[in-house]
C-alpha cells in the first residue's frame, strides 16, 4: 500500500469520526518510537486511539484482521506513552477503522469501537 494511499484512507477515516461519529480529532499520525497512532479522538469523555486499514479486496481477509495481538500491543504501549507524556485521565479505547476501496464498488468503511483491550495501565 502506497504511503499516498495510506494517506487518503487516514483522511477518510477522519472526516468519518469527525463528521459521522461527533469526534472531536486530536492528533494524526502521532509517533512513539517506531510506532504510529493513526488518529487520536475524543469521544465525549472517551479517548479513542484508531488504527486504519486500507485495502482493495478482502481476498486475503478484512481489513481489520490485519491489526494482530503483536500490533494492538505496540499500539497499546504508544497509547500508554500518549497518556502520560499529556497527563490525561480519561478512559481509553482502541477502535479499528477498516476501509475496502475500489473503482468498481466504491468505498465501504467499517468502524470497530472498542475492537481490543489493553491488558495493562490504561
Amino acid at each position: 500500500m502506497s504511503v499516498e494511499k495510506g494517506n487518503w484512507g487516514e483522511a477518510k477515516a477522519k472526516a468519518y469520526l469527525k463528521e459521522e461519529k461527533g469526534h472531536e480529532i486530536i492528533a494524526q499520525n502521532w509517533r512513539y518510537s517506531k510506532w504510529e497512532i493513526d488518529l487520536i479522538s475524543k469521544d465525549q469523555n472517551e479517548l479513542v486511539f484508531t488504527e486504519v486499514k486500507l485495502r482493495k479486496t478482502n481476498d486475503f481477509g478484512s481489513p481489520e484482521e490485519f491489526v494482530n495481538r503483536k500490533k494492538q500491543q505496540f499500539l497499546i504501549q504508544a497509547a500508554n506513552a500518549y497518556v502520560d507524556h499529556n497527563d490525561i485521565d480519561l478512559e481509553c479505547r482502541f477502535d479499528i477503522i477498516s476501509i475496502l476501496f475500489n473503482e468498481q464498488k466504491g468505498v465501504k468503511i467499517h468502524h470497530i469501537e472498542d475492537a481490543f483491550r489493553p491488558y495493562g495501565n490504561l
